[in-house]
């Protein structure tokens, strides 16, 4: 077998590489920025449960989510009507932010995100058509169309929408630019079939699933959360350890090659990984819209790395999301969707990018 030839920019990026990960090992800003963003998500998960209707005192809602069941009263709130909520929202936060710091990081794009490339709407496409054909929002559905239709459902078509959306995009490598197309291409796609099925169905049951539609965490309960919690753990460690996989497909293809990694099968993996992230937060909340987008971004500025860091994304996502559904529930007379609240935010940030990748292009 003939030595492996590494070229003047494979050299390059082996330095880099080196470089990269020693500041990644050793850098404290990361580890220092990783706690403060674990602290004030706990903070935020307190906030949420102790304002999610009453109020109740912060210190008291901060034991009973520590364990101490002193005060009965308050515990019972807080475990059994309000937590469930809280966690939905922790848990959609991070695997919508984890999967997008993947799909950014592999397409090398940083408007590519989950939303952007049609998988949230895809896997929402799937969960809808169980809504509507089984008979309404969570609160209809019972059985195995709650705990094993809708999920399946929204897996299976948020897998084949992230399969399309890589296949038609792959030529000869894949091209950042023209996975956002296809990937917008097949968002209003789905769409247009989720649109077209919502027709079909009973007023009433269509009605509910745009509710759903729209980004909602209420009704959130344990037969729910806790199954998609115990998937989304062991994923989630996966994506932190594919870390170090995403530092490498960073250097671009030819660089990654040259370092003997197998780009083809890393992404597939990846991308497959993103995907099955993506579909549990949107079998919990529904088709949350630039939380994928904006929290990796803001984790990558916040710890000056040259991609987003999967666990920073993360905390930061899950950070984003117990704020947006506090505020949407207070902000207003009238409690709103998460979704609403994760919209108004986003969109700002959502047209900033688009605008910057316009200038670097030009």
């Amino acid at each position: 077998m003939p030595p492996l030839m590494l070229s003047s920019s494979n050299y390059a990026g082996i330095r880099a590489l080196r470089t990269r990960r020693s500041s990644w090992r050793w850098n404290p800003r990361v580890l220092i920025l990783g706690i403060i963003l674990a602290v004030l998500v706990f903070a935020a998960m307190g906030v949420h449960v102790a304002y999610g209707g009453l109020p109740l005192a912060y210190g008291d809602v901060l034991r009973s989510l520590l364990g101490d069941a002193s005060q009965p009263r308050t515990y019972l709130a807080v475990t059994e009507f309000r937590a469930p909520r809280m966690v939905a929202a922790l848990v959609v936060g991070l695997c919508l932010a984890a999967a997008g710091a993947i799909t950014q990081s592999v397409a090398r794009n940083p408007l590519a995100s989950p939303d952007i490339l049609g998988i949230t709407s895809g896997a929402s496409f799937g969960a809808v058509s169980v809504l509507v054909i089984a008979g309404g929002g969570y609160a209809g559905l019972s059985g195995l169309a709650a705990t094993v239709g809708l999920p399946a459902a929204a897996f299976t078509m948020g897998l084949v929408t992230g399969a399309a959306a890589y296949v038609l995009a792959y030529r000869n490598g894949l091209d950042s630019y023209r996975l956002v197309l296809v990937g917008l291409g097949l968002n209003g796609l789905a769409t247009s079939l989720t649109t077209w099925l919502l027709t079909l169905g009973d007023v009433t049951n269509a009605g509910q699933a745009l509710t759903w539609m729209m980004g909602s965490l209420n009704g959130r309960d344990w037969p729910l959360v806790v199954p998609m919690t115990m998937f989304a753990v062991p994923l989630l460690v996966l994506a932190c350890f594919a870390g170090r996989w995403l530092e490498l497909l960073s250097f671009g293809e030819d660089t990654a090659t040259g370092l003997g990694i197998r780009t083809g099968r890393i992404r597939v993996l990846c991308l497959s990984l993103a995907v099955l992230l993506a579909s549990i937060g949107t079998v919990l909340a529904g088709p949350l819209t630039f939380v994928a987008l904006a929290s990796p971004q803001i984790a990558r500025i916040l710890c000056r790395t040259a991609v987003p860091p999967v666990a920073a994304s993360a905390l930061t996502g899950a950070l984003f999301v117990l704020l947006a559904d506090t505020v949407a529930a207070h902000a207003l007379p009238v409690s709103l969707p998460v979704g609403v609240a994760t919209a108004v935010l986003g969109a700002p940030y959502l047209i900033y990018l688009v605008l910057n990748y316009q200038r670097r292009l030009t």
